[in-house]
């Protein structure tokens, strides 16, 4: 046992991760975190009997042959209380006369898609020939050099060989956004289909990698969402030895002469320890939790590129079973829905009816608005009207379901909205955002997961694409460098064949 102690500022899925990592490799370890409940930004709540899902619509190395997978085994995320299902068709274009499914089989996906729109081709095929290319392009894990481990881990070079015609296309992929990529469908129905999977300001490259995790098995949902897997994280770190304290807020953290880390908190308590662990939101914590904010080279370039992607969340507990209704809809509108200062020519609905999130017979809907929005809030909340809005947009997003699902009509018992707003006063990142926007635009900036012996981040802020991938890798990786600094045995958690 090192005897060495470590503390971690956060408890979301980096934290929980780190936290796991740290304590089965015998450092003394202590997360301290905000909130009442694990998780962080990728966490579920419950409103009347509601559960709403914050965090996870997809899980990328939820399969068993993807290496990310063995990080959320180790870190005790994926359990046997939550398996993972894969949806499929995983989204639904909802139309007048019927719907147009997105398949995850790829040559089922194609036959679809081009007998809805044979106009449509040349394009068609351009994306089906992508998804097969990425068709091994994965979140690799891997491990320092001069690590000792409990196992023999070693570079294997032919998982970056059968990557290899993947990275041929990325340069493209990465010069557009999903926006652009989608734009080049010339029928307005795949535009609205394709479109309605994810926030059309990121890269071209992270959609035609979320596609084909689809295609290729990946990318399911854990049953009991985020805040299962969070629950699951927290009882595995407590099995090891850690220790939680929740309704922790920290203040600063400092280093003494003799290199020894100091952690204050905002009710003046002081905590000493060999090695403090930030995996908060890395873009705030360098303005704030240090006596003089970060000015290094990296800190400049985040402060100045970063782009926060922002939502928000609107959540419906209704009173109708929908489990004949397809699990992600897309619906085109006639009108745009106006939101703030957004607009949308189609809403996404996440339709949770099979999921357990509500009493029996009824089901949890949830619409999220994305985009630029938190000076929109902040503002509001400046001149007093923030309540007002937040009804207002609400109100009419629940009007606008009721009729796009008839189902749902008079149905709806508790609308619950999240603003960027709401995030930030729960998890204090910046601007609000539950991750950041990844494009040509933002890059390049890595932030370093060993800022010095002793001080190390972690999370999705440090390394863009971001999300639950980037979280758990980094939570993987800042532990060993940790042990290797401290010249102690990184424990993998994996079985020596």
């Amino acid at each position: 046992m090192s005897g060495k102690s470590v503390i971690i500022v956060g408890g979301g899925i980096s934290g929980l991760t780190a936290g796991v990592y740290a304590a089965r490799c015998g450092f003394k370890t202590l997360i301290l975190e905000k909130c009442a409940t694990p998780g962080g930004v990728s966490t579920c709540w419950v409103r009347k009997g509601y559960q709403f899902e914050g965090g996870v619509h997809w899980l990328t190395g939820s399969a068993p042959d993807r290496p990310l997978n063995q990080v959320w085994k180790g870190n005790g995320a994926l359990r046997d209380n939550n398996p993972v299902y894969n949806k499929d068709p995983f989204f639904v274009l909802v139309l007048p006369g019927g719907e147009l499914p997105l398949y995850r089989n790829p040559e089922k996906m194609k036959a679809t898609l081009l007998q809805h729109a044979p106009e449509d081709r040349k394009a068609i095929r351009r994306l089906y020939r992508h998804i097969k290319w990425f068709k091994n392009f994965h979140t690799p894990v891997t491990y320092l050099r001069g690590l000792r481990t409990d196992v023999k881990t070693q570079f294997n070079p032919m998982e970056f060989i059968r990557m290899f015609p993947a990275l041929t296309l990325t340069p493209g992929l990465w010069a557009r956004s999903v926006k652009g990529y989608v734009e080049r469908f010339r029928n307005k129905d795949l535009r609205a289909l394709l479109g309605g999977i994810m926030n059309p300001e990121h890269n071209a490259l992270s959609f035609i990698v979320t596609l084909s995790s689809f295609a290729y098995g990946d990318s399911g949902y854990p049953s009991g969402g985020s805040l299962l897997m969070a629950r699951n994280m927290e009882e595995t770190f407590l099995r090891e030895g850690g220790e939680i304290r929740y309704n922790t807020i920290v203040k600063n953290v400092r280093e003494n002469a003799d290199g020894r880390k100091m952690v204050t908190l905002q009710n003046g308590e002081t905590l000493e320890c060999d090695a403090v662990i930030i995996s908060a939101d890395a873009r705030a914590a360098i303005d704030h939790l240090f006596d003089e904010p970060l000015q290094d080279g990296w800190a400049r370039k985040m402060r100045k590129k970063l782009r926060t992607g922002q939502c928000m969340f609107i959540g419906m507990g209704v009173k109708a079973d929908l489990r004949n209704r397809p699990k992600s809809m897309v619906f085109p509108l006639e009108k745009p829905f106006e939101a703030g200062p957004l607009k949308f020519t189609s809403i996404t609905v996440h339709n949770y009816a099979t999921d357990a999130y509500a009493p029996e017979g009824c089901t949890v809907l949830s619409v999220l608005l994305l985009g630029d929005c938190y000076s929109y809030w902040k503002q509001a909340r400046e001149n007093g009207s923030y309540n007002s809005c937040k009804d207002d947009i609400s109100q009419r997003c629940c009007a606008l379901v009721e009729e796009l699902i008839p189902e749902a009509r008079g149905c709806i018992e508790i609308c619950n909205m999240a603003t960027p707003l709401t995030v930030q006063r729960y998890c204090l990142t910046h601007e609000g955002s539950y991750m950041a926007v990844w494009n040509r635009r933002t890059m390049p900036y890595i932030a370093p997961i060993r800022y010095r012996k002793g001080i190390y981040f972690a999370g999705q802020r440090t390394s863009l694409s971001g999300g639950l991938p980037i979280a758990a890798q980094t939570g993987h990786k800042v532990v060993q460098y940790l042990c290797r600094d401290f010249d102690e045995v990184f424990v993998t958690g994996l079985r020596q064949e």
